[in-house]
């Protein structure tokens, strides 16, 4: 069967954040839309979660055992994927599919793009108050012109096009930053890259996510390594802004901890009734915000 988009969700014992999301999902998929998630062997009910909703035919294609790192994970996912477009779906983050398929639309009527990217939101699990904005457009814009070789950007609002990874590759394994690489390499190789000034989605700091583990020790060596490959001189930062706060937010709950190397149960999650009245709020942010302003793709 022929796809539009794969959405390709990689999780591992994360269970309150993954059936927030692909319920969600779950209410408004469309025929050309598919659903590939690879599972790396919960311990803590997704497997079973996951399984269940397969045989139900509500997810397309779905795998669970372990991997050898987050990396490994993705790379599956995106040999599975079927789609024209393929969509990562971080777990414990907040898409907007009215904008992804905005941004779909646009890459299946420009085959020349590789890669689009948009505007993001960001806040952490809780918060109250409004979520931040984080743009790269400044950024792209300087690239776009020349002015420099590289620079960087999150995975968490990208869509690519499946035929492109024959020539931007799949994730380093050698990384854990992987969306940090991944964006130095595809704009030092001049992939074709659109931006949208939209949203489409929010980036939501949780307990125990895979930035908020990076030591500084390991972001000296990942950021070593991407200037000696890609040359990149910087922008403020060796990494995107909201993997940045996600190591920011992340080393607080290891001092609240008083452990080394336990992050994922520092912080107790809330109630599930909680935790849907926080995405709730999340999802309307994200919505009200693409309802207000002229937003345009540039390329």
């Amino acid at each position: 069967m022929k796809f539009d988009i794969s959405y390709i969700i990689v999780t591992r014992n994360r269970l309150p954040f993954l059936k927030i999301m692909i319920e969600k999902l779950l209410i408004d998929l469309q025929p050309d839309e598919e659903i590939v998630v690879v599972d790396g062997d919960s311990k803590d009910g997704a497997k079973e979660y996951l399984q269940q909703l397969h045989s139900e035919g509500k997810i397309h294609q779905f795998v669970s055992e372990p991997d050898r790192n987050q990396a490994h994970g993705w790379n599956k996912g995106f040999l599975m994927a079927r789609g024209t477009i393929i969509k990562k779906l971080i777990d414990d983050d907040v898409h907007d599919i009215h904008a992804i398929r905005k941004c779909r639309d646009f890459m299946l009527a420009h085959p020349e793009i590789d890669i689009c990217i948009s505007n993001t939101l960001e806040t952490y699990l809780g918060n109250p108050a409004k979520a931040g904005i984080e743009s790269r457009l400044p950024y792209y814009q300087q690239w776009k012109a020349g002015q420099v070789k590289t620079f960087t950007f999150g995975d968490v609002t990208t869509l690519i096009r499946r035929s492109s990874l024959s020539f931007i590759g799949l994730y380093d394994t050698q990384f854990k930053m992987i969306d940090w690489e991944y964006s130095l390499r595809c704009s030092y190789l001049n992939a074709r890259i659109a931006y949208y000034t939209g949203y489409n989605a929010l980036s939501v700091t949780t307990p125990g996510n895979v930035s908020s583990t990076a030591t500084k020790e390991l972001m000296k060596h990942e950021a070593a390594m991407g200037k000696a490959k890609y040359g990149y001189p910087g922008d403020g930062s060796d990494i995107s802004a909201f993997s940045r706060i996600k190591i920011g937010i992340g080393k607080t709950y290891y001092k609240l901890s008083g452990k080394k190397g336990e992050l994922n149960n520092i912080i107790a999650l809330p109630e599930e009734t909680k935790m849907q009245e926080y995405y709730s709020d999340y999802y309307k942010q994200l919505g009200e915000k693409n309802k207000v302003g002229e937003w345009e793709f540039i390329y």
